[in-house]
């Protein structure tokens, strides 16, 4: 079973700088995949692979004019070439509409990480490449703090890693691979009695406990049955002037008893 989850991230200055270069460099090469399935069909060429043209962008990006897409994970530029080569194709099979370069101010910033390469503990994700150093206190630059403890587990498969910015806050949503746990049907009878200390028990052995019978609900029901007497008395009370008039009082305690 399959399962996304998407939780907040709460970044600081120097990683929330790190994440827009990251997301500037996947729409970099995001356009310059379109452009060149663009150019090269317009001169009647055929549809090139993302194969070549990442080969073609890692000749690229060791040129000296762009330099600074060495200070980028590979895999996140890799990614996108592929994202704009599928929605190229797409586009001929009638699937969707043609494809538009993504615009600085208008596009939405995000990036791919490496399913294999991320790692996630109870309250952080490690980003690849944020620090290349091996320096302890450099490396935690790569960890980024997760507004939600435990919520990705630590232990699974991991599928298609994505980054977003909405405007106000980084979020990282991943697809999680859980074990099927769920249990196959059978024709097997079975014998319920419904009890009063117990809600029921099974002739399985499984036992299922009465809530109305554990000591919350007992306090509940008793405050209840307290408030009750005491707009009842409320109403009695007004009553006697002649003529009703709801008080400040009886609506604070008929909220209360909602």
């Amino acid at each position: 079973m399959v399962k996304a989850i998407k939780v907040m991230l709460i970044p600081n200055n120097v990683q929330q700088t790190k994440l827009f270069q990251y997301a500037g460099a996947s729409r970099f090469a995001y356009n310059w995949a379109l452009a060149r399935e663009k150019e090269n069909y317009e001169k009647g060429g055929r549809f090139i692979p993302d194969t070549e043209l990442r080969k073609e962008f890692t000749r690229l990006r060791n040129s000296d004019e762009y330099a600074w897409l060495l200070n980028i994970s590979n895999n996140v530029t890799k990614q996108a070439i592929k994202d704009a080569c599928s929605a190229y194709k797409n586009f001929f099979k009638g699937l969707q509409r043609y494809p538009r370069f993504k615009a600085k101010k208008k596009s939405m910033p995000k990036f791919y990480q490496d399913n294999i390469k991320i790692q996630f503990s109870n309250t952080h994700v490690k980003f690849e490449g944020f620090s290349s150093s091996r320096k302890a206190n450099k490396q935690k630059l790569n960890w980024v703090k997760l507004a939600e403890h435990g919520r990705i587990p630590t232990d699974a498969k991991y599928r298609n890693p994505r980054v977003s910015f909405d405007g106000l806050n980084w979020w990282i949503s991943v697809c999680v691979e859980f074990p099927d746990c769920r249990d196959r049907p059978n024709h097997d009878g079975i014998g319920i009695d419904l009890g009063i200390k117990d809600l029921a028990i099974c002739s399985d052995g499984n036992t299922y406990k009465n809530i109305n019978k554990n000591q919350t609900v007992k306090k509940l029901e008793k405050r209840k049955r307290r408030l009750q007497r005491s707009v009842s008395r409320k109403y009695e009370h007004n009553k006697k002037g002649g003529s009703y008039c709801k008080t400040n009082n009886i609506v604070k305690k008929e909220k209360l008893l909602l």
